[in-house]
């Protein structure tokens, strides 16, 4: 998890806690929308991050409105459209790197909206 949270800073020019609180409504958003097995895959590649899951990102309670939800709390905890697309792409990435692109390619197809992030 921590060379995913340096890859977020460096890339999107954030600090350590607000790439933090990007990867958890990031992934409270993929284990809400993707394929469970998927998901289930990608948090084993980061065990530091299961715990973070499913835990309160301190949003407006707008899980419910998928992709647009993410993004809006993104932007609500400080985070620019620009920084959204750049943090949202990385994890992406690292994904590939650790799942494969079927897996990716499962997860991305899953969910309305996010394509147009990555």
């Amino acid at each position: 998890m921590q060379e995913l949270l340096e890859r977020m800073m460096g890339n999107a020019g954030i600090d350590r806690a607000l790439a933090e609180k990007a990867l958890v409504i990031i992934l409270d958003f993929l284990n809400k929308e993707a394929p469970q097995d998927a998901v289930g895959k990608l948090l084993e590649a980061l065990p530091e991050a299961k715990p973070l899951v499913g835990q309160d990102s301190g949003g407006f309670g707008l899980g419910g409105f998928g992709a647009m939800g993410a993004l809006n709390e993104m932007t609500a905890a400080g985070l620019s459209m620009e920084q959204v697309q750049t943090v949202t792409r990385t994890v992406i990435d690292f994904a590939r790197e650790k799942l494969g692109e079927d897996e990716v390619g499962r997860i991305v197809g899953a969910i309305p909206g996010l394509s147009a992030f990555i």
